[in-house]
């Protein structure tokens, strides 16, 4: 059974946290993005943990979490791009790959083989979890692989209800998508996953074009799965109608469609930050209303719309196992 500890006490739950970690037990640990299953990015067995609780695929890398630039330094070689996006972004939703230093430290099941790390600082209570343990934390969302993603710590505690995890609870994860990923080689910025950060916010800071991945490059990075963030229930995207017996999520001021069983709107008002930070919560609601298929008004590509429905996307592709 799963231990919640509030971050109310801060002091109790940072030393709840680093006990746990010290130990090689994994943490569920909130973050402005998504609650994040934890532990000590240098300790093989805590890391092959967290694959064992998730059941991922060993090919997917894991993001390592940091403090700050000091400890980010010691695990990555960081180009003056990256230090640059570093300084204005962290702590926050944005992860860097970079290539990693061979002395960094961490194991290598954390990089999957790549050859580079992706590093993350993150805001609140994580960040001086991590200063507190004074290593780096391996942290993939605290759900099963595959799974929606958590953003409270009553999803962590449904997922894992018969796992001895220690849970920080510190309410809903603000941002409600996981963060946004851009590889920086030298001067050249390629993104990754999309995130509450925005390719353009990125080319301000970096100075360069953000380019993208071409198709079929393979997993660079965690959340490049085509089916992720998947519901049991089928997912429909762009629909303006739906079937007895189907779920409606809704965007905006469209009308409910008659046929729908159960309902509920990403934001009345059309906004996309809205829409973002209850985009899992809402998806897990329709999922436990045993609905045959979650039907998704349309959704603007535009600004966060972007890591929406790049998540919406991977929720709805087809479940096929996938292979190195």
């Amino acid at each position: 059974m799963p231990t919640i500890i509030s971050a109310q006490d801060e002091g109790a739950a940072i030393s709840a946290a680093v006990a746990w970690l010290r130990k090689g037990l994994a943490v569920a640990i909130p973050t402005e993005t998504v609650y994040g299953l934890a532990a000590d990015a240098s300790d093989g067995e805590a890391v092959a943990l967290i694959f064992q609780l998730k059941g991922r695929p060993s090919f997917n890398p894991l993001i390592c979490h940091v403090d700050g630039l000091l400890m980010a330094d010691e695990l990555g070689k960081l180009s003056p791009v990256a230090r640059r996006l570093a300084t204005q972004f962290w702590p926050g939703p944005l992860t860097l790959v970079v290539p990693c230093r061979p002395d960094s430290g961490v194991h290598d099941l954390v990089t999957a083989g790549l050859g580079t790390v992706g590093l993350r600082c993150p805001k609140g209570i994580a960040r001086q979890i991590i200063s507190a343990l004074g290593r780096p934390l391996a942290a993939p969302s605290a759900n099963r692989s595959g799974r929606i993603s958590p953003t409270t710590a009553k999803h962590v505690a449904e997922e894992f209800a018969d796992t001895e995890l220690l849970i920080i609870d510190q309410g809903s994860s603000p941002v409600g998508v996981e963060s946004t990923i851009v590889r920086v080689d030298g001067e050249l910025v390629t993104q990754l996953r999309p995130g509450a950060i925005t390719s353009a916010e990125i080319e301000a800071v970096a100075g360069v074009p953000v380019h993208y991945p071409e198709r079929n490059a393979g997993i660079q990075a965690p959340g490049m799965m085509t089916s992720h963030y998947a519901p049991d229930a089928a997912v429909r995207l762009n629909c303006n109608d739906c079937e007895a017996g189907e779920a409606w999520l809704n965007f905006g001021n469209r009308p409910v469609p008659t046929a729908a069983g159960v309902s509920l709107n990403l934001s009345v008002k059309s906004s996309l930050t809205e829409a973002a930070a209850n985009l899992y919560a809402f998806l897990k609601q329709l999922d436990k209303t045993g609905a045959s298929a979650i039907c998704v008004a349309p959704i603007p590509e535009e600004d966060l719309g972007i890591a929406i429905n790049d998540r919406l996307r991977r929720a709805a592709a087809p479940r096929v196992k996938e292979t190195e």
